[in-house]
């Protein structure tokens, strides 16, 4: 018998370490090839680590709820085959998950700088329902920063994770309590930071339990939503504008076509390839969406990488990320949406797939609503949400005059930053994209 390490797997470009969530085996089991071993999860995605070869679990070299660094081994294994030919196979196995990713944006964050392990070994972990990095939490130890006061912080990462420079900004004012006009001069993660200190508990209602009440303790994921949501809120003064597009013509092609392609294609064609492609070129034309606000920065995004916001059965929401749509055709977008999609549902996406994202949709007449509005997704500016098509009575204008006929009719908002969109720029970015499912061509072949 060979012993050999289970190595932290690589799960993306920019992340650099994961927290394990739950054992899946004991030490003493026994482990049959590709069978889930543990759960761990990343301030991106949560996912399942297979074992890449047999044998037994001798020894656990962390336990649930610790960080570890990616590339470090986690546990010790038992295998009949030989050692070097495991260390191929699970190098293997490790590059093979790295080409299911699409290739991630030149603009995504950067990896958080690793640490020694026997800092990570050592260190008393901080105990909190937020995620942290490693070095985020050794500069709190460092500078003395409770968890209370951790948890504070208004993080400006993915999904409100907090990140260096949030950390760094607030010690100038750690332990303050100043007025908005005396920190006029501070960073945006700072001012809002003291917002949230000042205001959490004042709109925060004491809730009163009553007879039959059951109380069900939120989940990793849905924490981090809400977090998010509730930052994306303070962060971003957000203003919704309605148009109602008729695309009975859209409609009525995707009736003609779906059929054939699916037969030559094996892909389902929705409706979700063909309202990125309608926001892909809106986004052309008006640049100024696909953009980020840092401080008084405005960063103009080169890339145009879609987020698609899915429904997965848990009842949690997860966007996978469509990477340079607008270098995609139809049939390529349909064959990545119904990829990520169904990788969604079952849990197989990996990080990268979750973010970098520069603009997003969201499909609420998914769910038979009319319309929604929508929160951004930050560091986003901008967010579209369809609703669902329905049959009406329409005025139809032809050149003999106005006639009243049965229209395909779907209502679409979108929710912007006022920060940097103004309602002219919001309204006519939704106008053109409603514009563009209109005029749809019915002869279009695909």
């Amino acid at each position: 018998m060979a012993q050999v390490e289970l190595i932290m797997p690589k799960m993306g470009e920019s992340v650099a370490e994961a927290t394990i969530i739950k054992w899946l085996k004991n030490e003493g089991d026994s482990i049959t090839l590709d069978e889930p071993l543990l759960e761990i999860a990343t301030d991106k995605v949560d996912t399942e680590i297979p074992s890449p070869f047999e044998g037994i679990l001798i020894k656990k070299l962390f336990n649930e709820g610790n960080v570890v660094q990616v590339g470090k081994p986690v546990a010790l294994i038992n295998t009949s085959a030989n050692a070097s030919e495991v260390k191929i196979e699970a190098a293997t196995v490790v590059e093979q998950k790295k080409e299911t990713a699409i290739e991630p944006s030149a603009l995504i964050e950067s990896v958080t700088p690793a640490i020694e392990p026997s800092q990570t070994r050592t260190e008393q972990p901080i105990l909190s329902s937020r995620f942290y990095s490693p070095l985020v939490r050794n500069i709190a130890k460092q500078e003395g920063i409770s968890i209370a006061e951790l948890d504070s912080i208004a993080g400006t990462g993915a999904q409100g994770r907090v990140t260096k420079n949030d950390i760094l900004n607030y010690l100038p004012n750690k332990g303050k309590i100043q007025s908005h006009t005396q920190n006029s001069h501070l960073p945006l993660a700072s001012v809002v930071n003291e917002n949230v200190q000042k205001t959490e508990f004042k709109s925060s209602p004491k809730i009163t339990l009553m007879n039959g009440d059951e109380i069900v303790e939120m989940d990793r994921m849905r924490k981090l939503i809400a977090d998010h949501m509730v930052m994306s809120k303070q962060v971003s003064p957000h203003v919704t504008s309605y148009v109602e597009a008729d695309v009975t013509t859209m409609v009525q092609w995707r009736e003609k076509v779906k059929g054939e392609f699916e037969k030559r294609e094996k892909q389902k064609l929705t409706y979700t390839p063909i309202f990125i492609e309608a926001l892909v070129k809106a986004i052309k034309d008006f640049p100024m969406i696909n953009v980020s606000v840092d401080g008084t920065k405005i960063i103009i995004r080169k890339n145009i990488n879609i987020g698609m916001a899915a429904a997965l059965p848990s009842g949690n929401l997860i966007v996978p990320v469509v990477k340079n749509a607008d270098r995609m055709n139809l049939f390529g977008l349909t064959a990545t949406v119904n990829d990520l999609a169904n990788r969604a549902r079952t849990g197989k996406l990996v990080p990268d797939e979750i973010q970098g994202g520069t603009y997003t949709i969201t499909n609420v007449g998914s769910f038979g609503n009319a319309m929604g509005t929508p929160i951004i997704n930050q560091p986003q500016v901008a967010i579209m949400a369809v609703g669902a098509i329905k049959k009406k009575p329409a005025v139809i204008e032809t050149p003999s005059g106005d006639t009243i006929g049965i229209r395909h009719m779907m209502f679409l908002s979108h929710s912007y930053d006022h920060r940097v969109v103004d309602g002219a720029l919001g309204g006519k970015f939704l106008r053109r994209f409603a514009d563009y499912l209109e005029q749809w061509d019915i002869n279009r072949e695909i």
